[in-house]
């Protein structure tokens, strides 16, 4: 064979095992139904769920006392400041008349062991706020002026404006929940509903009693929750849980019917809070684990792995 025709005949050798050979950078074909979807999931709860409104309130104190000279004379002594807290029968102010100073003097002058004053205590009648101070020491007033003006702590309250088509849900005594701007929740009480209606708002005022550990400050503004609606023992889920399509017309879960497969199912929601979606059907059992994330596009049936919160 001549030398020309053997070289041809390497050369179409080693072409043809260039052909046939699969490239050293292919990889092998995966298996769709090898393929997880990576998810958490989440357990049934049972509990109380409740719809509720927030309204605002306004702290407000609805009786102003005030401190009055209960004879003419002149102002001894003014034991109260302004802004300041003062308790029932707490001394306020102390008066001399002038028929006692006069007097005072002469007794003294005459024995000044006796120490005559004849002072006149004047005491706080309620517990409040001195809002205003209208005389001080020396000053000489008449029988039943105003000396000072004191806001009745026990007048104490907030003022809700409440819509007139929630009124059924706030009877007299009802247990409220009020939030203060710092976070502090108290709990209160309906004490009564004025009569009147603002004709433009149509709202009507309610007085809410909370029981403060510490003072309030007027005119603070505060949320009030006012529940309209609660069931007990009721089986819900996160609303991460719950997937719906483009219309919101229909709603379902993907539940866990064994380590790796997931299956919808559809559901009908109930009552519905922040957080939390009421089930009424199906009734699921507590045992249930339901996809939290990683559900949203997963068809009927899926394969999954549970990267958070297997149990």
């Amino acid at each position: 064979m001549r030398p020309s025709r053997i070289n041809f005949f390497f050369t179409s050798l080693l072409f043809l095992a260039a052909c046939h050979a699969k490239p050293a950078t292919e990889e092998a074909e995966v298996d769709p139904a090898s393929i997880r979807t990576p998810v958490t999931v989440t357990e049934i709860t049972t509990g109380d769920m409740s719809d509720w409104v927030e309204l605002n309130a306004s702290s407000s104190f609805l009786q102003n006392n005030y401190i009055k000279a209960i004879a003419g004379g002149y102002i001894n002594s003014v034991d109260v400041r302004i802004g300041e807290y003062v308790k029932q029968d707490q001394l306020a102010f102390t008066l001399k008349t002038k028929e006692a100073q006069a007097l005072g003097n002469t007794i003294n002058a005459l024995d000044s062991s006796f120490h005559f004053s004849n002072t006149i205590k004047i005491k706080a009648i309620q517990p409040g706020y001195i809002t205003q101070l209208n005389h001080q020491i020396g000053d000489y007033v008449q029988d039943g002026e105003q000396l000072a003006v004191l806001s009745n702590a026990n007048s104490f309250g907030f003022i809700l404006n409440l819509p007139y088509e929630l009124r059924t849900y706030v009877p007299p005594g009802k247990s409220v929940q009020v939030m203060l701007p710092d976070g502090t929740q108290l709990t209160g009480t309906v004490d009564r509903i004025m009569p009147t209606i603002d004709s433009v708002s149509q709202t009507q005022n309610v007085l809410i009693r909370v029981g403060a550990t510490a003072p309030i400050p007027e005119n603070l503004i505060a949320k009030v929750r006012i529940v309209t609606r609660s069931k007990d023992n009721v089986i819900s889920l996160p609303k991460e849980a719950i997937l719906t399509d483009e219309a919101q017309s229909s709603f379902w879960v993907m539940k866990m019917i064994d380590s790796v497969t997931a299956i919808k199912v559809p559901v009908v929601k109930g009552m519905e809070t922040g957080e939390r979606v009421e089930i009424t059907t199906p009734r699921f059992s507590l045992s249930d684990k339901i996809l939290l994330t990683g559900n949203y596009g997963l068809p009927d049936t899926a394969k999954v792995q549970i990267i958070k919160g297997e149990q």
